[in-house]
């Protein structure tokens, strides 16, 4: 063995040993060159990843541990999505100048991957590498215009394209089969939440044209709305307590008027669950605050005037500001 500096990776099997100089993989920007070409660069990961997925192995092995070897795609499902979720609040404080928080839930993020990619290694479905390789080859299909010789003028162009390779693929991979029945909005998931849905379902339609014009034309929209929720809720005061056909007529139209209002953040460009789930933390703090202070005073808040609790939230409000 030559006489260089070597690392080993922890792993289930018995320690592997790599010599560094054996590991000289080209610069970033030349090895996704050469991979935009078909060619793979080198054949190692990186080594805090492989071990990450060593690690992985180790869990689910015998000598592992009992409640990750119980874990199956169902059991790990709600974990994925509250993993998500946490990621996706964290960037807000990543935002504020706190990346901490973001840098620690991209890894928890991370793990949930890796345990996936190993629970389906076992079933013999899939593996890591499969899911690397095909995100990475997807990418570079989708971006002809870096990694080919495609041009575009602006990113509207670009999108559509997009969405055309997107259609591409799914010709070329029979998920189309079913010919007349496909659409364009066939990618945007139905368990996303509803303000997400309603952002993913008309930003791909816009996509090919099918938008107002500018965000005056949706506030005339948001104006109908509002009109028509206020006469579908006095045609169920006027019905009684027990109108259902109206209340039904009612619920529809809170959802037309959501559905605008996620119209009007994308066209400023702003997310709408990320705006409420600002707005709901905003909440709860001033909220808090009222509970706190009305402690301080030896009262329950239970028991305090609206007035009282008015007045404590345009102090918790003042404060914000």
């Amino acid at each position: 063995m030559r006489n260089s500096p070597r690392h080993f990776y922890f792993s289930p099997r018995p320690a592997v040993e790599t010599c560094a100089e054996d590991l000289h993989p080209p610069p970033p920007a030349e090895r996704v060159r050469l991979r935009a070409r078909g060619e793979r660069a080198d054949r190692e990961m990186p080594a805090d990843f492989q071990d990450l997925v060593a690690l992985m192995s180790r869990l689910r092995s015998p000598e592992g541990c009992p409640w990750d070897r119980e874990q199956t795609y169902a059991t790990l499902a709600p974990m994925l999505l509250e993993e998500a979720y946490e990621a996706f609040e964290a960037v807000e404080e990543a935002r504020r100048g706190r990346p901490e928080h973001l840098r620690e839930e991209l890894g928890d993020l991370l793990f949930q991957i890796v345990f996936y990619a190993q629970v389906a290694a076992e079933r013999g479905e899939f593996n890591i590498e499969d899911v690397t390789e095909r995100i990475h080859a997807k990418m570079v299909r989708r971006h002809p215009h870096v990694f080919g010789d495609v041009k575009v003028r602006d990113n509207e162009e670009l999108l559509r394209n997009w969405e055309a390779l997107k259609a591409e693929e799914k010709r070329a991979s029979g998920e189309d089969a079913a010919g007349e029945d496909t659409s364009l909005l066939d990618g945007v998931s139905r368990k996303a939440p509803a303000l997400m849905e309603a952002h993913q379902l008309t930003t791909k339609a816009a996509r090919v044209g099918f938008d107002w014009q500018d965000v005056d034309d949706v506030f005339d929209k948001l104006s109908e709305e509002i009109e028509e929720l206020r006469a579908a809720i006095r045609e169920r005061r006027a019905a009684g307590r027990e109108a259902e056909a109206e209340q039904q007529r009612v619920r529809e139209e809170v959802g037309d008027l959501l559905f605008v209002v996620t119209n009007i953040a994308r066209h400023l460009a702003v997310e709408p669950e990320a705006a409420l789930k600002l707005t709901n933390r905003k909440f709860r703090r001033r909220f808090r605050h009222i509970e706190q202070s009305l402690r301080s005073r030896g009262r329950d808040i239970r028991d305090a005037t609206l007035e009282e609790m008015e007045e404590l939230w345009q102090e918790a409000k003042s404060s914000d500001e």
